[in-house]
C-alpha cells in the first residue's frame, strides 16, 4: 500500500512544501525525484509521486518556489519564473534540497536515484545532473535544455533522457541541437526521442490551447503514453 506525506524544508529563508510518496514495505528501493512544471506544484506531479510509489518507487514531488501550490495568477507565475530562470545557482540550490529530502528518507536506496522533470522542472534535474549529483537517471520531459555552462556536462555521471515536442514552439531546434553538441562533448550516456505532432506541455492533460498564456501548450496523449515508458525503460536499465 503506497503511503504518502507532505514536507515542509526551507531554500534561502523559503518555505518549500513537496509530497513524499512510498511504496509498500520497509526495505530500501530506488528512489525518484520530481521536478514541476512552471506554473508551479500540482496534484498533477503529487499522483505522479504516487503512480511511481506504485511501481515500487520512492518518489518525492518537490518545489522549487515556495508554498507548494499551483500558481494561478499569470502576474505572480511570471514573477516566480523570472526570479529563477536565468539564475543557474539558485536552480541547483532549489533543487539540490528537494534531493536531500529524498536522500534523508530511510526507504531510499542511495545508490539508486533518478530525478525527472517536466517543463522548466527538466531544466532542474538537468542543472542537478550538471552539478555532478549521482543521479543514476535524469529524464526531461519538453524541458528547457539550455544552460550558461555546458561545459559542465563531464559532471553527469548518469544516463540522460530527455523526450522533446517536434512542434514544440518554447524549446526550438536550435536548442535541441546545442544539447546534443553538449552531451557528445560531455561524453554523456544520452538519448532524445522527439516526438511528432507534439508541442509544449505534451504529458498534461491540462494543458489547453484555449486557455494557454501563450501558444503551443497542447496535450498529445500518445507522446505521454510513449514518454512515460521510455523512462520507464530507463530506469529498468540503469536502477535495476
Amino acid at each position: 500500500m503506497v503511503t504518502t506525506r507532505d514536507i515542509e524544508y526551507t531554500v534561502g529563508g523559503i518555505t518549500m512544501a513537496g509530497r513524499l510518496a512510498l511504496p509498500g514495505g520497509t526495505d530500501q528501493r530506488p528512489a525518484v525525484l520530481i521536478a514541476h512544471e512552471g506554473n508551479g506544484l500540482s496534484d498533477r506531479q503529487r499522483a505522479t509521486a504516487e503512480r511511481l510509489a506504485e511501481l515500487g518507487y520512492v518518489a518525492f514531488a518537490l518545489d522549487y518556489y515556495g508554498g507548494g501550490r499551483l500558481l494561478t495568477d499569470r502576474d505572480e507565475m511570471a514573477r516566480r519564473f523570472t526570479e529563477i530562470q536565468n539564475d543557474q545557482a539558485l536552480i541547483r540550490a532549489r533543487g539540490a534540497a528537494g534531493l536531500d529530502v529524498l536522500l534523508a528518507e530511510p526507504r531510499t536506496d542511495p545508490a539508486k536515484v533518478a530525478a525527472i522533470g517536466y517543463c522548466f522542472g527538466g531544466a532542474v534535474v538537468l542543472e542537478l545532473a550538471r552539478a555532478g549529483k549521482d543521479l543514476k537517471a535524469v529524464v526531461g520531459f519538453h524541458a528547457s535544455l539550455s544552460t550558461p555552462t555546458p561545459e559542465d556536462a563531464v559532471n553527469i555521471t548518469g544516463s540522460v533522457l530527455v523526450c522533446m515536442g517536434a512542434d514544440d514552439p518554447l524549446i526550438p531546434l536550435d536548442q535541441r541541437i546545442a544539447f546534443e553538441e553538449e552531451m557528445r562533448a560531455g561524453r554523456v550516456d544520452w538519448r532524445m526521442n522527439v516526438y511528432g505532432g507534439a508541442q509544449h506541455s505534451f504529458t498534461n492533460p491540462d494543458a489547453d490551447p484555449a486557455n494557454a498564456p501563450i501558444p503551443g501548450i497542447v496535450y498529445h496523449e500518445a507522446s505521454a503514453k510513449r514518454s512515460w515508458r521510455a523512462m520507464l525503460d530507463l530506469f529498468d536499465e540503469v536502477l535495476g
